[in-house]
C-alpha cells in the first residue's frame, strides 16, 4: 500500500518535467509489482510447488535490494521537492510522496531484518525447534 501511494502521488504530478522523478517512479512501480507477485505467490501457496527455490533467501535478497533502492528513491524524491514550485498541488503531492517513500523504505528494511531471521532460522519458537530436533 505504501509503495502504491508513492507512485500514485508522483504520477499525479508533472513528473515528466523532472528527470529525478523518473527514477522514483521506476523504483516504486517495479518493487510494487514484484511485491504484489510475491504476495500472490504466498497467498496461493505456490512456493510449496517450487520447493527447490530457497524462498527465505530469495525474499531476504529481494527485501535488501528494495531497501537500498528505496533509500536512493527517497533521497532523490526528497531532494527534488521544491517549495517554490509554481504549482502548489505538485509540491504537496511530491512532499507526501517523499514521506511515503521514507515509510516504504523503513518497511522494506524491517522486512529485510525479519527475512534474515527466517533465513537463519532465528524466528522459530520452542515447539518448532523441538519437533525439528527429534525428526
Amino acid at each position: 500500500v505504501l509503495g502504491l501511494l508513492v507512485w500514485a502521488l508522483i504520477a499525479d504530478t508533472t513528473y515528466h518535467l523532472h528527470a529525478a522523478y523518473g527514477w522514483v517512479m521506476f523504483v516504486s512501480i517495479f518493487f510494487w509489482i514484484v511485491t504484489l507477485l510475491f504476495f500472490v505467490t504466498y497467498l496461493l501457496q505456490l512456493q510449496l510447488k517450487f520447493y527447490v527455490i530457497p524462498w527465505p533467501l530469495v525474499l531476504m535478497i529481494f527485501n535488501a535490494a528494495a531497501t537500498v533502492l528505496y533509500v536512493t528513491a527517497f533521497v532523490t524524491c526528497a531532494a527534488a521537492v521544491q517549495p517554490t514550485s509554481w504549482r502548489q498541488w505538485d509540491y504537496n503531492r511530491r512532499a507526501a510522496a517523499s514521506f511515503f517513500a521514507c515509510l516504504t523504505m523503513i518497511a522494506y528494511g524491517a522486512s529485510t531484518f525479519f527475512s534474515f531471521r527466517a533465513w537463519k532460522g532465528l524466528g522459530s519458537n520452542a515447539a518448532t525447534s523441538q519437533v525439528s530436533d527429534h525428526a
